[in-house]
C-alpha cells in the first residue's frame, strides 16, 4: 500500500499546487495573454491599445468587469490537474529513480536537465487542450462582439472545438506548447532543486528549511518565466488564431508566427 502511495505522492501534490498557484495568478495571467494579443494587432490601429500591463488591467476592469479576469478558470484548473499533475509527477518519479538506480542522495544538473525536459515534453502533450481552451476564454473580448465563441464553459468549448474544427485542433500550438514546456521545467524544476542543493552545501545542513524554498522558489520564478515567454507567445497566437475572409490562417506554423512576430 505504501509503495503506490508513494507512486501517487508526486503526481497529486503537483496536480494541487499547480491549481492552487493557478487560481492566486489567474488575474495576472489574463492580463499577460492581452497584452500578447494587443501587440499582436497594434500595427493594424491608427490608435493602437497600450500594452502597459496596469492600462490593460484598468481596461479590462472598466470593459468587462472583474469577473473577466477569471474567465476560463475552470479550463484553467483542468489544464493544471491535467498539465502540472503530469508534469511535475514525472519530474520527481524519475529524479527517484535516478536515485535510487544508483544509490544517491543527489543527482548531477545533466540528470535533472534529463528529467526536466521529459516532463515537460510529455506534460505539455497532456495539457495542451485545455491550454488552448483557456487562452481562448481569455481573448475573447478582444473580439468583435459578433465574432466571440461564447463558450459556456471548459466542458462545452471542449466539444464545441471538437464539432466545429475537428479534434485534432485541440492540439494546435502544440509545438511551442512543447518547447515551452521544455523551457519552464529547464528554467523552474532544475534550479529550484540545484539552488536548494547549493544552499544545503553553503550552509552544511541538509534539512530543507523555508528560506531555503522561498529562495530556490523566487530564482526559478525568474528563470523560468524568461526563458519560456518567447514560446508563450507564439503559443497564444497559434491557439488564438481565426481564418480571415479568405479562409486562410494567420500563421502557418511555429517559424512562421515567430518571424511575423519578429517584426510586429
Amino acid at each position: 500500500m505504501s509503495s503506490i502511495i508513494d507512486v501517487i505522492q508526486p503526481f497529486a501534490i503537483g496536480g494541487l499546487s499547480g491549481m492552487l498557484a493557478t487560481a492566486v495568478i489567474q488575474p495576472i495571467d489574463t492580463v499577460k495573454v492581452r497584452i500578447q494579443l494587443i501587440n499582436e494587432s497594434k500595427h493594424l490601429s491608427a490608435t493602437p491599445e497600450s500594452t502597459n500591463p496596469f492600462d490593460v488591467a484598468r481596461s479590462i476592469r472598466a470593459k468587462e468587469g472583474i469577473p473577466a479576469f477569471y474567465k476560463g478558470l475552470d479550463s484553467a484548473l483542468l489544464r493544471q490537474a491535467t498539465y502540472a499533475t503530469a508534469r511535475l509527477g514525472i519530474y520527481k518519479t524519475i529524479v527517484d529513480d535516478i536515485k535510487k538506480k544508483h544509490q544517491k542522495t543527489e543527482i548531477s544538473l545533466w540528470e535533472k536537465s534529463y528529467a526536466s525536459i521529459i516532463a515537460g515534453f510529455l506534460g505539455s502533450l497532456i495539457g495542451n487542450p485545455m491550454d488552448l481552451i483557456l487562452v481562448r476564454f481569455q481573448s475573447d473580448g478582444l473580439l468583435p462582439p459578433e465574432q466571440r465563441r461564447n463558450y459556456k464553459n471548459a466542458i462545452d468549448a471542449l466539444i464545441r472545438i471538437t464539432r466545429e474544427e475537428g479534434l485534432l485542433t485541440l492540439w494546435r500550438g502544440s509545438s511551442p506548447t512543447v518547447l515551452r514546456a521544455i523551457a519552464v521545467n529547464l528554467g523552474t524544476l532544475m534550479p529550484y532543486d540545484e539552488v536548494k542543493d547549493r544552499l544545503n552545501q553553503i550552509t552544511g545542513n541538509k534539512t530543507e528549511t523555508t528560506g531555503k524554498r522561498l529562495a530556490a522558489s523566487a530564482v526559478s520564478g525568474v528563470v523560468g518565466s524568461v526563458m519560456c515567454l518567447p514560446f508563450d507567445n507564439i503559443k497564444t497566437k497559434l491557439q488564438r488564431m481565426k481564418a480571415g475572409p479568405d479562409g486562410k490562417m494567420p500563421y502557418k506554423n511555429l517559424l512562421d508566427c515567430f518571424l511575423k512576430v519578429r517584426d510586429f
